[in-house]
């Protein structure tokens, strides 16, 4: 039983990150996009960057490594 609940606190925890992380992506996607509508597109770049560094495994990865590709055009 003990090992029952401990597996279910591990997992509950591990999605616990993953939506944390995905909240994090999704507010450094938002102010790339902001950067960029500023006419600042190095430091767009480096926040895309960042992204699929920290939170490859996001729905926002994904999403900035088509904004770095169209920003390196």
């Amino acid at each position: 039983m003990k090992y029952f609940i401990a597996m279910l606190t591990v997992l509950f925890l591990s999605f616990s990150g993953c939506s944390n992380d995905g909240a994090k992506a999704e507010e450094l996607f938002e102010t790339a996009q902001f950067e960029e509508l500023q006419n600042n597109p190095e430091h767009a770049r480096k926040l895309y960057a960042d992204i699929l560094k920290k939170y490859p495994d996001t729905k926002f990865a994904e999403k900035a490594k088509v904004k770095l590709a169209t920003l390196r055009n």
